[in-house]
């Protein structure tokens, strides 16, 4: 976690001495590092590794390692020299995205009308920098994934990398990513003459960018160009474009490139609001065109019988400024009229800084008013399906809340991590018969795993003896014997069940709003005694609930896809209408054969990247921290994420017994960063263990945790 540190640090870096010579070599992730070098060359044959503290500067990149705590974040690329001398040897290793690109139902290329979303707040790169998470009181996060297509993150470095945590979070429900190549004003120019003088040079930058979107795992570029062009530059930039798009799709699957609307053919920086015959040639070179902001309905219908348009209306994106900056159509909690003729003129839209309603409103009613923005804009945007796999699981977190909590109890204060996002249920009001209503609502202050549970609260009217919340839509094929989960908490006076809709596994559509046919299934509930609950609890260990229901069911059906999940709340009492609320902790949907298997083991635990730190502590004047980098292997699919423990196994009084297990923190991919670690004076052994915390929340037996011991002395000719 970021943290504040005493600047009087002393940051010492470590030397190497290993115990044994036998290295392990071996296949390296996408990012290859100098670290990774000292970590392959660590012998697999001890569990054990010496460090030696010395006091050479750090050598971490400041850029991808904060300088007082070594915490790793991230960050963009500042300049051309910056981009062209980029490495993937050099790249960083924690910001690159863990999780594949989602299949979803209307794929990109069949939805007639898409939706972006260009993330600009605050230059970028705040809490979600830091590449495993933090504390924030009030952070922004972005959870209305199943509306949008596209999220591109903006920021005015010349090469914005989005950040892994927006990567992750997006990627699980579907979206695509975009980072931002941006040049501007006097330097922008500069550049563009440099890099748009000829077919090496524009190669180069392009090559580049590529690069960097394979190596971190996003999927492509939005191109700003806001300076003027010279007529060489301006002559070259639409085979820079058509070079680069080319290459991105060649090289990552799902890719696109995006021109924003600024400079015109004749190399004029004059924003046009609609695609026309000055700023054609961009659009025929790449997947798709940005129009500035200030458009009007003028511009909507000439871009409609515009014959560049024909055949690629979708890939027009009709931008939209939430601040609503200049004379523009709708903009803040009015964007909905601007969606609306957008719509009625086929169009896809861009809207670009939604988080105004972060910036600009109370902090305290953040989830009240995106959930409202969102809500105005929700006739205007389709709903998709994630095409998903078992185990399909879902507490609802959203990467950020007031506590962290696991199964019901809490363990840490206000924390912020998207990659921690699971996914996301529908968020909405629907105004029923007569006095009744529904809302469902991301809630805070009670969970079952994560930072939030799904609240559904309303009216039961009189005329109605129960009403139905559509939790997801998706589409998640079924084994012929699947185990459902259900744990809740309903207010009193109602009874609560789960409705599932199926339909035939091979079905489906990429029409747009056209559905296949459903069949609706309410599982019964199984008893505690039944031979499948036991075996389910035994696996998942002891639980406290702590007023939550646990209730589990089981279905049978061959040949069937899952579709729609639906919670259905049942009025117990008279005909009347009845206030009710349940908070949903957990929906889980498993093949029943998966409780059989085996758990895989923590393979190849190993430490690199040592840095010490020695200052002020709260029991020692001068007390020593451990930094380090912690790298293991474990099929990422299985895993919810992963628990790192420490403890003390030798100090250099022997008589102080070994120390218990204490959790450092979590990890969301198999790379994870210990900062400030508080350790005994030297000579001394500590343990580092990683625990993986399955999907399901099945137990791991302590024999498959990862462990790697560390002993450490400090040189006898350095001085403190």
């Amino acid at each position: 976690m970021a943290s504040t540190t005493d600047r009087n640090k002393i940051s010492l870096r470590r030397g190497w001495r290993e115990d044994g010579d036998e290295s392990v070599g071996g296949k390296l992730a996408k990012t290859e590092t100098s670290g990774l070098e000292s970590c392959l060359d660590q012998p697999m044959d001890s569990s054990s590794v010496h460090e030696v503290i010395n006091y050479t500067p750090s050598s971490l990149p400041a850029k991808h390692y904060d300088a007082d705590t070594t915490e790793p974040i991230s960050c963009g690329l500042q300049t051309l020299e910056e981009l062209l001398s980029w490495q993937r040897s050099e790249a960083n290793p924690f910001n690159v995205a863990m999780v594949p690109l989602a299949d979803r139902e209307p794929s990109l290329a069949n939805c007639p009308r898409r939706t972006l979303v260009s993330h600009d707040m605050m230059g970028g790169y705040l809490d979600d920098r830091f590449a495993q998470g933090t504390e924030s009181e009030a952070p922004y996060a972005f959870y209305h994934w199943q509306y949008i297509d596209i999220f591109n993150y903006f920021t005015h470095k010349m090469v914005t990398i989005p950040p892994a945590v927006w990567t992750n979070a997006a990627h699980k429900h579907g979206v695509v990513v975009l980072g931002t190549f941006i040049t501007e004003w006097t330097d922008g120019a500069t550049a563009c003459e440099a890099f748009l003088n000829g077919e090496e040079a524009y190669r180069a930058v392009a090559d580049k960018l590529v690069q960097i979107s394979h190596c971190y795992g996003f999927d492509g570029w939005l191109i700003n160009i806001e300076n003027r062009l010279s007529v060489g530059a301006v002559k070259n930039t639409p085979l820079f474009l058509r070079y680069l798009t080319d290459q991105m799709h060649e090289r990552v699957s799902g890719s696109m490139v995006l021109w924003y609307d600024s400079v015109l053919e004749n190399g004029q920086l004059k924003w046009q609001n609609e695609l026309n015959q000055a700023n054609r040639v961009f659009f025929d070179a790449c997947d798709g065109f940005f129009t500035n902001y200030n458009w009007t309905v003028t511009s909507l219908e000439g871009m409609q019988a515009y014959s560049g348009v024909q055949g690629r209306q979708a890939d027009i994106y009709v931008g939209v400024d939430v601040f609503a900056r200049g004379d523009v159509v709708g903009g803040m909690f009015e964007t909905n009229k601007a969606l609306d003729l957008i719509r009625k003129h086929n169009f896809s839209t861009a809207i670009f800084a939604p988080g105004w309603v972060y910036e600009t409103q109370d902090k305290r009613e953040f989830r009240n008013n995106q959930d409202k923005f969102w809500s105005l804009l929700s006739d205007f945007l389709y709903v998709h399906r994630p095409t998903l796999h078992l185990p399909f699981i879902s507490s609802f977190c959203q990467g950020f809340g007031k506590a962290l909590y696991w199964r019901g109890q809490e363990v840490k204060k206000s924390w912020f991590n998207l990659s921690a996002q699971e996914p996301q249920p529908l968020y909405y009001t629907e105004q029923l018969e007569e006095h009744g209503w529904l809302k469902s609502r991301g809630c805070p202050e009670d969970a079952w795993n994560g930072g939030c549970s799904l609240l559904l609260e309303g009216v039961i009217p009189a005329a109605l003896s129960r009403v139905c919340a559509r939790v997801f839509s998706l589409h998640v094929p079924l084994a012929s014997k699947t185990l459902v989960s259900l744990i809740y908490k309903p207010s009193a006076g109602i009874t609560v069940s789960l409705e599932l809709k199926t339909t035939d596994a091979n079905l489906c559509t990429h029409s747009g709003v056209q559905d296949v046919s459903t069949t609706s299934v309410s599982p019964l509930a199984l008893g505690e005694s039944h031979q499948l609950v036991r075996q389910f609890s035994q696996i998942c260990g002891q639980w406290n609930p702590d007023g939550w229901t646990v209730r589990c069911s089981q279905l049978e059906l061959r040949g069937c896809a899952l579709r729609e999940v639906c919670v259905n709340v049942q009025r117990d009492g008279e005909p009347q209408d009845t206030p009710f609320s349940c908070r949903v902790g957990e929906i889980m949907v498993l093949d029943v054969a998966s409780l059989l298997l085996p758990p895989e083991m923590v393979q190849g635990v190993c430490i690199y990247d040592v840095v010490w730190l020695r200052g002020a502590g709260a029991s020692s004047s001068s007390c020593l921290h451990l930094n380090a980098t912690l790298r293991w292997r474990y099929p990422a699919q299985l895993v919810r994420h992963f628990r790192v423990y420490w403890r003390r196994l030798r100090g250099p009084d022997p008589r102080i017994p070994p120390g218990q297990l204490a959790l450092v923190g979590r990890a969301y991919s198999t790379l994870f960063r210990v900062t400030e670690l508080e350790v005994a004076e030297p000579p001394g052994l500590l343990e580092l263990v990683v625990e993986p915390v399955s999907r399901e929340g099945f137990l791991v037996p302590e024999s498959h945790w990862g462990r790697r011991s560390l002993s450490y002395t400090e040189e006898q000719t350095a001085a403190v």
